[in-house]
Order: structure tokens, then sequence, then C-alpha cells
């Protein structure tokens, strides 16, 4: 269901103007399922996908504990790259098939404390 959540994620995104550079990014610190530019914004992207909303919107699934996690992942991404500094934002989609495909897109779902 994820591949096809992140397939279904990456088509809305594109119409949408961004531009997908990394998917599947892993390392210690967490995964981030899809890094994208949107104009001059680098953004950190989430997919979230259920078969249906009767536990809930996928959306909800983007705890603290899960944030804090892509945002671990994101600052070391960061730290690999040699381009210069650039704003930064966290996005989450979320996508429920049944009974009919929903896909939610929210823009700045989150923020990362550049202090911690």
């Amino acid at each position: 269901m994820g591949e096809v959540g992140e397939k279904t994620a990456e088509e809305l995104l594109t119409k949408k103007g961004y531009r997908i550079l990394e998917r599947n990014y892993r390392c210690r610190q967490g995964e981030i399922d899809m890094v994208a530019e949107d104009g001059a914004v680098l953004v950190f992207l989430e997919v979230r996908t259920r078969r249906s909303d009767k536990f809930g919107d996928p959306l909800e699934t983007v705890d603290i504990v899960k944030q804090g996690r892509i945002i671990r992942a994101a600052r070391h991404y960061l730290s690999t790259q040699k381009k210069p500094e650039r704003p930064v934002r966290f996005d989450v989609v979320g996508i429920v098939h049944e009974p009919r495909i929903r896909v939610t897109l929210v823009r700045g779902a989150f923020e990362s404390d550049r202090g911690r």
C-alpha cells in the first residue's frame, strides 16, 4: 500500500509544480519518504496511506515522535548537501483509498525548532 501511495503522492506533487529530488532517503536518524523542491523551498515529505479512514485519517498518524524522526533525518540530509542554505518546509500527504481515493496535501504540516 505504501508504494502505491508514494506513487500517487508523487503524481499530485508533480502536478503542483514540485520537483522530486530523492525518494526514501534513509539514515540512522530516520527516513524521509520524499525530498523535493517547491520553488526555492526544500520540502521534506511524509506520505501516509490507508485503505480506509475507518480507524482515522492517515494525517493523524504523523505524531510528535514521527515528526522528530523526520526532522532528525532532514538535518542529516541537509548536512550532506553542498548547496547554500535555503528555506525548508515539512509537508505531509495523506491518502485514503476507499470508498474512493482521497489525497490531502498539508503544506507546512509541522516545523522544526532549528535550535534543538
